[in-house]
Order: structure tokens, then sequence, then C-alpha cells
């Protein structure tokens, strides 16, 4: 489950499972912020259609820290296109081959499994 706190006007945004809490992010709070945690839920990641290009799985389970493509933009074999975060390491997601990203299906913060399906690329 992921919260957002805010402590000394700074809000960092926290998730939390059973035996272990990461903060995943920290900005500078507005003036007026309550100080109780709001939750935030990242969506779960919609079914790529079979057969409508090259998909891009996550290698192992983890939580994703950034994503630097959009839908429409080509890149090229070995490009980075997002970094997830496993066992409290960076590994950056490059794609597998070159052409135009047809489908991103998670975002920043986003929980993932083995093989979940992170992108399709046309």
């Amino acid at each position: 489950m992921k919260y957002i706190v805010n402590l000394n006007g700074k809000n960092y945004e926290v998730e939390v499972e059973e035996g272990s809490a990461s903060i995943l992010s920290v900005t500078d709070a507005p003036a007026a912020q309550p100080s109780a945690p709001a939750p935030v839920s990242a969506p779960a990641a919609a079914p790529a259609p079979a057969g409508a290009g090259e998909k891009v799985v996550a290698p192992m389970p983890g939580t994703i820290l950034s994503v630097s493509v959009s839908e429409g933009k080509q890149v090229k074999a070995g490009d980075i296109i997002m970094v997830l975060e496993a066992m409290k390491m960076e590994n950056e997601i490059a794609a597998p081959c070159s052409g135009t990203v047809t489908q991103v299906l998670v975002q920043k913060g986003s929980t993932v499994d083995t093989n979940a399906v992170l992108a399709v690329i046309g």
C-alpha cells in the first residue's frame, strides 16, 4: 500500500508492505497540505493483446521508478525505456527491438511481478 506522508514541510511517498517500508520520492509540500496520510494506488496493468508487437516484460518483481517513453515514441534496440527497482537495486529495462512504442502498461510507482508486460513495441 502506498501513502503520501507530510513531515516538516516535505511530502514522502512511502510504500509499505508486510515487513518493510520504502520511500519512493520526496517533494516540498504546499503550505496547506494536511498531515494525515493519503492512500495512493497504482493502476493495474492491462493485458496486452496477443500478436500486437514485441512485449517488454519484467525480469523480476519490483517497483517502477521511472518510465522514459510514451506511446508513439520511436526507440532503438537497447534504448533504456524504464527503471525497475528490485531488491534495493535499480535495473534498467532496455527495448528488445527497434520500433514504435504502441503501449505503455505501467507508470512510476507501479508494482509488477516477474514476466508482467511493461510495454509493447511494434
